[in-house]
């Protein structure tokens, strides 16, 4: 096995994430045997790299066909959320509603502005904006006078929004939460977006208000994406290592 290969790999389990700027990360992602070495050894553990070109970090997490093995089924399953409960679930759906999806927006809304205005033939090939620039936080305190009461009250809602934090989903800076760098990897945006965006949890989003009447649909929202949310081994690796 390639010595880069076994490096990059055991530093993505003790470490968790890594940013896209490592040198070996970037190997992964823009060299093609390389990438395919380390697929082949992670899979060979049942694991799986995540990335997306939106996101600023790199991270690994179950093969799908491993989700059942490891973590079960049924009742058994949607108790193991990286040990959070239903509210904690629910509160990691509202704050990924709350700055991913603009931060898409914006991510997307400055590649077609660059389309637009770029005149080298290699506009097409410049990395998406990340970062501060288009990924911007929440107030703790506005979100607690929106979704506090709704979510347990403020011993509840301070428990797992420290949660949220040591698993990597969010960032505390000031009493103001800024994008973690497992948010944008964890949960898949193709699944979740949708049903944020079409469903009854953008009227509450939008309004601000009663949580309690879509509480159990964002649960199952965030539970239907399987390992992007609940089946994320480095997360007990990184523990236990």
């Amino acid at each position: 096995m390639d010595q880069a290969v076994a490096t990059l790999t055991a530093r993505l389990l003790a470490h968790r994430v890594l940013p896209r700027s490592d040198p070996l990360a970037r190997r992964a992602l823009l060299d093609e045997n390389f990438r395919r070495d380390l697929d082949l050894q992670l899979a060979a553990v049942g694991l799986q790299l995540l990335e997306n070109p939106y996101a600023e970090h790199i991270a690994v997490a179950l093969l799908p066909a491993m989700t059942e093995p490891v973590f079960g089924s049924g009742e058994a399953w949607l108790n193991n959320n990286l040990g959070l409960p239903r509210d904690g679930v629910a509160l990691l759906v509202i704050v990924w509603a709350l700055i991913i999806l603009p931060k898409r927006e914006r991510q997307l809304a400055r590649v077609e502005a660059g389309r637009e205005n770029q005149s080298d033939m290699f506009g097409e090939q410049k990395p998406l904006p990340t970062g501060d620039s288009v990924s911007v936080g929440i107030s703790e305190d506005a979100l607690y006078a929106d979704f506090g009461k709704q979510l347990g009250g403020r011993t509840r809602f301070n428990a797992n929004l420290g949660r949220l934090v040591n698993l990597g989903f969010l960032q505390r800076r000031n009493r103001w939460l800024v994008e973690g760098p497992m948010l944008d990897l964890m949960i898949d945006y193709s699944q979740l977006a949708p049903r944020i965006i079409e469903g009854a949890l953008s009227e509450v989003l939008g309004r601000r208000s009663q949580l309690a009447q879509v509480l159990d649909e964002a649960t199952l929202a965030a539970a239907e994406t399987g390992e992007q949310v609940e089946a994320q081994t480095e997360q007990h690796t990184g523990e236990d290592a």
